[in-house]
Formats: C-alpha cells, structure tokens, sequence
C-alpha cells in the first residue's frame, strides 16, 4: 500500500533590506518530502507573527 504523507508550512521570508519589519507571507507545502514554496502574495508585520505557531498574533 502505498502512503503519502504531506505538511503546510506558513512563513514570513526575509527581504534583501533586513531593517524592514513588513515581510511576505510565503506558503511551503512537502507532499512526499519534496517540498515547494509560493507567495501568497500578501505582506505581514514582524512583530505580529509568531514563527513557531505559524500563524498571527492578535492584538492586545
């Protein structure tokens, strides 16, 4: 039997201008441990992204 297996992985990529704190939200999906990236093509700020959850923080 044959298994796949598969992950989703969002992350902000960091621009050539590191002292910039927008970055763009890139999407990495690994379908049989060959994984490929994509822009989403939508822009976030670093301070309101939690790398490790993957995902945004909210206002507080």
């Amino acid at each position: 039997m044959l298994e796949n297996s598969y992950g989703l992985t969002f992350f902000l990529k960091t621009p050539k201008r590191k002292s910039d704190m927008i970055r763009y939200v890139y999407l990495r999906v690994t379908v049989d441990g060959i994984p490929k990236e994509t822009s989403t093509k939508r822009k976030w700020n670093l301070k309101r992204w939690d790398q490790d959850a993957e995902w945004t923080i909210g206002i507080q």
